[in-house]
């Protein structure tokens, strides 16, 4: 589906479904965040690896990480935690923030 998936966290928008494809990683994959500023990319050296997480720009939050194996244009794969993204497809209006209380 045409849309805009946004930051759980911060209800910023992240990636857009023109850049998502099938990394057949069983994680959402993008080849390119919706803007330059959406994210920042953080050095994760966990788990005995060097890796680069992806975060929220506006609260830190994680998204997932970068890796370069991903297809042209970019050759990099934006790994997403589907739990960290709200879709909403084309045409309808943001998601708005709502807070439960405990």
């Amino acid at each position: 589906k045409e849309g805009t998936y946004y930051s759980a966290a911060s209800l910023q928008p992240v990636f857009s479904s023109e850049t998502k494809y099938n990394s057949y990683s069983g994680w959402p994959a993008f080849w390119a965040p919706i803007s330059d500023d959406a994210i920042e990319l953080v050095k994760d050296t966990s788990f005995g690896m060097v890796r680069w997480e992806v975060v929220d720009s506006k609260s830190g939050s994680h998204l997932g990480h970068v890796f370069d194996d991903g297809p042209e244009p970019t050759g990099k794969r934006y790994c997403i935690n589907s739990d960290a993204l709200i879709f909403v497809p084309k045409g309808e209006d943001p998601p708005k923030f709502k807070k439960e209380d405990n």
